[in-house]
């Protein structure tokens, strides 16, 4: 799974993209429909939370742009089956850079306090 944020209409979405191995296939076309929650753009300042490990973002703990305290759990990272909870680094106001739902890597931005 690839992760991309993309920007449609001045709003930015994260999204998650899956590459299929062997070689090219037409595949019946079927709609698909998706629900994608905006990305805010980073604040230029601030300590950034980083994705401990691979997982999914199984549920944000609090609104984008609540005041947070130091070691407040932000949001829920589910790996292997275990719900991990990633708390704040520090005091101040949290900017999710990525959506309920998301794939993510090892290192990811996954919000920034300020």
């Amino acid at each position: 799974m690839r992760n991309f944020v993309v920007t449609v209409n001045g709003k930015q979405y994260e999204v998650g993209v899956e590459e299929v191995g062997g070689e090219a296939q037409e595949a019946p076309r079927q709609a698909v429909a998706f629900s994608a929650a905006p990305v805010a753009s980073a604040p230029q300042n601030g300590t950034k939370v980083l994705s401990p490990f691979p997982g999914l973002i199984k549920s944000l703990s609090v609104e984008n742009g609540a005041k947070v305290k130091k070691d407040q759990p932000i949001l829920v990272l589910e790996a292997m089956k275990m719900d991990n909870d990633i708390s704040a680094p520090c005091d101040g106001v949290v900017t999710f850079q990525v959506a309920k739902g998301a794939n993510v890597e090892s290192d990811t931005v996954l919000a920034v306090i300020s």
